[in-house]
């Protein structure tokens, strides 16, 4: 008992420094609950900076593509696609009216008919059809129907010729005009193009030619027809240098050079197959390219 007594005998000193830590203790507890010690926040590193101020930038692009208006430039309304349809209004099922209707090769001449065929609202129609841009032969041939046909100088409208196949490379440039999308300019890039080759060695070329439209190439395929034995200009592919097959047009130096390398491994290209193992080589023009060439 009197060991355990000795336990809790404290001299001034014990006592004084008692009293000192429960103050301190005390202190902590009250500086605790009265101030609140916010946790320090580092200072952003400048790719963090970079990457809040292009995240704003992108904010501020997002609101202004939000708020700007779907801006109707001209267009032939025979060829609206389903995202085009969208923009402009037109429901899901008058988008589909139209191209059930052009799938039977027929094409709207008039917003009148366009409205018969698509079954699109007044309201729509108003507001689209003063964009509509009909060909020109069209446009003349709605003209007529205004003309005086009791007058006897007054000659119709020519009367819409059968089409008679032609081969395309003896087409003369009236003849590539007579394509439906395809006028002046496009009739001249085709003949230029047939130039570059010598001939084309197959309708599907024309499909690669800038300008031409799918629509235009369907049309193409109607009226024209790769001839037997055309005077194509043949590439001799095992011993014609890198300068020589970069002139061919589906060539580029790039890949003549790949070209050489290839036949310089491989001892020569012996066939289509051969060509397919080159790189660079654009595959979907495979076919047409190996009747340019002598393997």
């Amino acid at each position: 008992m009197k060991n355990i007594k000795s336990y809790f005998m404290f001299s001034r000193e014990h006592r004084s420094g008692i009293f000192l830590l429960l103050l301190i203790i005390l202190m902590f507890q009250m500086a605790w609950r009265f101030y609140d010690v916010a946790p320090e926040t580092s200072m952003p590193s400048e790719n963090e900076k970079q990457w809040l101020a292009m995240q704003s930038e992108i904010d501020s692009l997002k609101q202004l593509a939000n708020n700007k208006k779907y801006e109707i430039k001209p267009f032939n309304p025979n060829f609206i696609s389903d995202y085009k349809g969208s923009v402009l209004g037109m429901s899901v099922a008058e988008i589909d009216r139209l191209h059930k209707f052009r799938a039977q090769d027929k094409y709207v001449n008039s917003a009148k008919e366009f409205q018969q065929i698509t079954k699109v609202s007044n309201e729509l129609l108003n507001k689209i059809s003063p964009h509509f841009k009909f060909p020109d032969w069209v446009t003349n041939k709605s003209a007529a129907k205004y003309k005086d046909y009791s007058n006897p100088n007054f000659k119709k409208f020519p009367e819409k010729k059968a089409i008679v196949l032609k081969d395309i490379n003896s087409a003369t440039k009236e003849d590539i005009m007579e394509v439906y999308g395809i006028g002046d300019k496009i009739s001249d890039i085709v003949l230029q193009e047939k130039e570059k080759f010598g001939a084309f060695a197959s309708i599907e070329q024309l499909q690669y030619v800038w300008g031409v439209s799918p629509e235009a190439y369907e049309d193409i395929q109607r009226r024209f027809f790769v001839g037997q034995n055309p005077s194509i200009k043949k590439i001799d592919i095992n011993n014609w240098s890198i300068k020589d097959l970069s002139k061919f047009p589906y060539f580029d130096y790039n890949l003549a050079r790949q070209i050489v390398i290839f036949r310089s491994a491989n001892d020569a290209i012996k066939n289509i197959e051969d060509l397919t193992k080159i790189k660079g080589m654009p595959n979907e023009k495979i076919k047409i390219i190996a009747l340019y060439l002598e393997f």
